[in-house]
């Protein structure tokens, strides 16, 4: 028998396993990154929303880097030297940059800043300001601002004609200046403006003048509610009603404070007190003050999810519902001729009757209020039908409400899409059957009645919106201020200037030609031309 029949066993074995190294070395590196390709160009090809878009992209590419560090680990065929820089240096660096820095992101999750994590916030650094009142916040007007997206709980205000070439009639600044963190908006009675802001480890309730920005009073509570995304302090709007200022903090806490002083009258721990857990973004539902009751989404179990207050005493009126809270505010509405309380909770949206909490009825509106957040509020439209929208590729629905002989309610989906108005961080406008809003940072309309696009242009980010007569008033996520005729046949922007700096998710306050925004730094305050 020759010498290479009697190797060739060998040979082959060693072939085999060569062959093997080879695919372990060579493609199994090219397929992750194939893969982490096809994935990536997936995502941006299909119609989903930015920020699944841009996610998608992080965490494939963090995932691929992963993997690929293990395979060189495992089967890199270098020196130790290049083997130790390689898997364990850029990891390190990255262990080592999150441990001593902080990332803010904008509302599609990209980074918006970096600062230091032990550094001091700029909020620390602002003085408490010295209370000057008291002053009367009972003297209401026509163009009162008084509550979470104005006088009826939907950002459109009538009684106001812009005008909109902003070239000719530019807005003017009135005053501009430092605010505690935050994303709570200005509610406006008179002459007044009450936020809450967090400055250091108080979490305050703040009133000042609508034209100079002087402070007239404070309030404090020890506290700082903080979240890597969804950054520091308050995020409810204050319902200013008969001379009281009614707050809900993102802990949870709801005061009734005096409108001269800003001194609390009454107050409940409503987490602690309904066995409720606080929801991963913070509390951000303003209270619903009604004739005279105070209703906060509290998220309790066993029939503690919306409490009813008396608004003079704090004592507990009535109480319903066993589902955790979303970030929307309770929103009342008459349908079938009974007054309802509209709740979206985490996964479903449910109506109370008024007068005793008693649920009416109720539907699927998905979601988890640690992951996919609901934020948007339900909108009522004539013919008792329901319109409801959220981000996360979730997308909207219409729901038509109806009563039998007996008075019993029933809710049945009309249309839905996934394509349509993905409001994540904002709400919409109506202006007859046409439905706007930010659709993924896009401006979006829609026609109510088909559920079909009419069109969607402009990229404002993750900003809030108030449609002011015929025009759709914009604050974009960078701080910019933009007008948009409200004109379901085209989409035609109008005029648009800076008016803060930073990133703004605060929904803006108008009464009468005074715009009052604000973000997580600063606030400002522009008196807009009118027509003539």
């Amino acid at each position: 028998m020759s010498k290479s029949t009697e190797t060739s066993p060998e040979k082959t074995a060693h072939r085999e396993r060569s062959k093997g190294l080879r695919i372990v070395r060579y493609v199994i590196p090219s397929l992750i990154a194939l893969l982490a390709i096809v994935i990536i160009v997936g995502a941006w090809t299909k119609e989903l929303t930015r920020d699944y878009q841009i996610a998608t992209t992080e965490i494939t590419g963090l995932v691929s880097c992963f993997l690929l560090t293990i395979w060189f680990a495992c089967f890199g065929n270098f020196t130790k030297r290049i083997w130790y820089v390689v898997a364990f240096a850029p990891w390190a660096v990255l262990g080592v940059a999150c441990l001593l820095l902080k990332i803010e992101y904008t509302g599609d999750m990209l980074p918006a800043r970096i600062v230091w994590r032990w550094g001091a916030t700029e909020d620390s650094r602002l003085a408490v300001p010295d209370s000057t009142g008291p002053i009367d916040l009972t003297k209401t007007t026509a163009s009162d601002y008084p509550r979470f997206l104005g006088p009826d709980g939907i950002p459109i205000v009538n009684d106001v004609s812009l005008a909109t070439d902003w070239n000719v009639l530019a807005p003017e600044l009135v005053w501009r200046q430092p605010i505690g963190a935050g994303w709570s908006a200005f509610a406006i009675v008179g002459d007044y403006a009450v936020t809450q802001e967090q400055r250091g480890d108080r979490e305050m309730v703040v009133c000042y003048e609508v034209k100079t920005g002087h402070v007239v009073w404070t309030h404090s509570d020890p506290g700082r509610f903080t979240s890597a995304l969804g950054g520091d302090g308050p995020r409810a709007t204050p319902t200013l009603s008969d001379g009281k200022v009614y707050t809900h903090g993102a802990g949870g806490l709801l005061n009734c404070l005096d409108g001269a002083t800003g001194e609390r009258f009454w107050s409940h721990d409503t987490l602690s007190e309904n066995n409720a857990e606080n929801i991963g973004w913070g509390k951000s539902g303003s209270p619903l003050v009604v004739e005279e009751l105070v209703i906060v989404s509290v998220g309790g179990p066993a029939g503690r999810s919306l409490i009813a207050y008396d608004k003079h005493d704090g004592t507990e009126v009535w109480n319903a519902g066993n589902d955790p809270s979303s970030y929307a505010t309770p929103v009342l509405a008459t349908i079938g001729g009974v007054r309802q309380v509209l709740s979206i909770n985490q996964h479903r949206i449910a109506a109370h009757r008024l007068e005793d909490g008693k649920e009416l009825w109720s539907h699927p509106w998905l979601g988890d209020s640690n992951s996919n957040a609901t934020a948007s509020q339900p909108v009522l439209l004539p013919g008792d039908r329901v319109f409801l929208s959220k981000g996360y590729g979730i997308g909207c629905a219409l729901l038509q409400i109806e009563a039998d002989a007996a008075g019993l309610f029933s809710a049945k989906q009309l249309w839905a899409s996934a394509r349509l108005m993905n409001t994540k961080l904002t709400n919409v406008v109506v202006k007859g059957p046409y439905i706007f809003g930010l659709s993924g940072g896009i401006l979006e309309c829609i026609d109510s009645q088909t559920g079909e696009r009419r069109w969607k242009r402009g990229r404002y980010g993750h900003g809030q919106n108030i449609l002011v007569d015929n025009v759709i008033l914009i604050t974009t996520e960078r701080g910019e201020i933009a007008l948009v005729a409200a004109n379901p046949d085209e989409f035609q922007e109008l005029s648009r200037f800076q008016a803060i700096e930073g990133k703004t998710w605060n929904n803006p306050a108008l009464t009468g030609r005074y715009l009052l925004v604000r973000n997580h730094q600063e606030a400002a305050c522009y008196k807009l031309p009118l027509v003539e």
